[in-house]
């Protein structure tokens, strides 16, 4: 069994859903400590041929908290999300694919869940479901039997052990965290995933890479998007 984890990130570039559709298994990693300044709260988006940021505001945050005790700011909860719904329209009403996504987007950014955690795996569970990714997805701190008093690599290892994968997928950024040693000494293989070089038409402006799938959605047809999620290579 191919096993993935990651953090939730809030709709984050084409790279983390190939990661995802890569493995039989995706595990939403809530249980480790909160990265400030990292993609679990925000992300870049298209704004008149610029990437600029979007982000959910959150209450609590702190790199002393793990991700699933942080909560989301709720005062104005909706009209937060009412004002990102608009940023969107604002950047992206005139994308061929606008009317197909908004709704997508609508039910995503407008969750009523009140913790982190909760909430983007809301969205990444909405996320698949839409783009007919077919991953079993669980999340790590329901992961009962994992030993929580292990981390970084050994504890990766356990979470494959507890759940009898036999290969584990990482994104490619980790590369220098982890020993293929260690991993075959544990009786895993471990990969790395590198997204393919994937261009599409941003309206008639240069091409910007690395941005939201809500860029990728914006401007392809989910078929196509479909087939952007098989363009990678693992490698040793």
């Amino acid at each position: 069994m191919k096993l993935s984890i990651m953090q939730p990130y809030f709709l984050p570039y084409l790279g983390y859903w190939q990661l995802i559709a890569s493995a039989d298994t995706f595990v939403i990693y809530d249980d480790v400590n909160f990265i400030k300044g990292g993609w679990i709260n925000r992300n870049r988006y298209l704004y008149h041929g610029e990437p600029k940021y979007f982000n959910i505001n959150m209450s609590g945050a702190s790199p002393n908290k793990k991700i699933n005790e942080i909560g989301l700011m709720q005062d104005p909860r909706y009209h937060q999300g009412k004002k990102l719904l608009s940023t969107f329209q604002m950047a992206y009403q005139k994308a061929p694919m606008y009317y197909k996504v908004l709704p997508l987007l609508e039910d995503i950014i407008l969750c009523q869940e009140d913790n982190l955690a909760q909430y983007l795996e809301h969205s990444i569970r909405r996320m698949c479901e839409y783009l007919e990714i077919p991953t079993k997805i669980l999340v790590s701190s329901q992961i009962t039997e994992k030993d929580s008093s292990l981390a970084k690599e050994k504890k990766v290892i356990n979470i494959c052990h507890c759940l009898g994968a036999d290969t584990y997928i990482n994104a490619i950024g980790g590369r220098e965290l982890y020993s293929q040693a260690e991993f075959q000494e544990a009786g895993l293989q471990l990969y790395f995933i590198q997204m393919n070089e994937i261009r599409y038409q941003q309206f008639d402006q240069p091409f910007v890479p690395g941005l939201s799938i809500v860029d990728v959605l914006m401007f392809n047809e989910k078929e196509q998007v479909k087939q952007f999620l098989t363009e990678y290579t693992l490698e040793l």
